[in-house]
C-alpha cells in the first residue's frame, strides 16, 4: 500500500507558503489563548490536499486533559465537529495534508496514523522541542518505552532513527526538509527566512508557557 497518492500534489513553495500562513493567521492565535492557561505550545492543522484550504485548527488542551495535545485535539474536531458525516467528510489519506507545529510525539503519530492521514509536515523539530522549548519528552518517550537495544552499542543505538519517516503509513517531513528539496536558490532562500521568522513568532509564546511552569499553574499533565 502506499502512502502517498500521486495526485493533487503542490508543489513545495506553495506548500511551504500556505503552512507558515496557517501557523500565523490561525494556529498562533489559538496557541496564545492556551499557553496562558497552562497548555503547551503545540498546535496542529488539517488542509485540503486540492486547494491548500484550512479544514480544521486545533491547539494543545491539556488543561483539560493530558491526551489533547494539539494534534488529537485536531483530528477529533475534524471527524466529530467539523466532519462529522462521512458521507461529505474528506478522505484523510487522499484528501487531506496534515500538519503539526512540533514534529508529533508517539501518541500524535498513532492517532495520525489510526485516523488515516498519510502526509505529514511540521514545522519544529523533537530537538528544537527539547532545546527551544524545555519540553524533552518526545525525545525521552521514544528512547524509553520504544527503543529497544540489542547487540549495537550505546553510540549505533543512539544513531538510529528515532522512527521511520517514511513507511507504510505515512511520510513525515519537516518544512526545512521541503525546502532542502527545491532547486532554486533563490526561492530556496526566500522560504527558509519565512520559517525562520514563524518560528521567531513562538519565541514569546514559549516563554509565557515557561513562566506559569515557573509560577506553578496547574494541569492535568504529569509532564509540564
Amino acid at each position: 500500500m502506499a502512502a502517498i497518492p500521486d495526485s493533487n500534489t503542490p508543489s513545495p513553495s506553495t506548500l511551504v507558503a500556505s503552512l507558515l500562513k496557517t501557523v500565523e493567521e490561525r494556529i498562533i492565535p489559538l496557541t496564545q489563548q492556551g499557553v496562558s492557561s497552562g497548555s503547551k505550545v503545540f498546535g496542529a492543522a488539517i488542509l485540503s490536499r486540492e486547494n491548500l484550504k484550512t479544514l480544521t485548527v486545533a491547539s494543545n488542551n491539556e488543561r483539560v486533559s493530558p491526551l489533547l495535545h494539539g494534534e488529537i485535539n485536531c483530528i477529533q474536531q475534524f471527524f466529530t465537529v467539523d466532519f462529522p458525516n462521512l458521507a461529505t467528510r474528506p478522505d484523510p489519506r487522499k484528501d487531506c495534508i496534515f500538519f503539526a507545529t512540533h514534529e508529533p510525539c508517539s501518541l500524535c503519530l498513532s492517532g495520525i496514523t489510526w485516523s488515516g492521514f498519510s502526509e505529514i509536515y511540521y514545522l519544529f523539530t523533537y530537538e528544537d522541542s527539547r532545546d527551544l522549548f524545555s519540553i524533552p519528552y518526545d525525545i525521552e518517550i521514544l528512547q524509553e518505552v520504544f527503543r529497544v537495544k540489542g547487540e549495537e552499542t550505546q553510540e549505533q543505538v543512539e544513531r538510529r532513527p528515532l522512527y521511520n519517516r517514511t513507511n507504510k503509513f505515512f511520510r513525515a517531513k519537516s518544512l526545512a526538509d521541503v525546502v532542502s528539496d527545491m532547486t532554486d536558490e533563490k526561492e530556496r532562500q526566500r522560504c527558509l527566512a519565512e520559517i525562520k521568522r514563524v518560528k521567531d513568532l513562538y519565541n514569546g509564546l514559549s516563554e509565557t508557557y515557561q513562566e506559569g511552569k515557573r509560577s506553578g499553574v496547574t494541569t492535568s499533565s504529569v509532564w509540564k
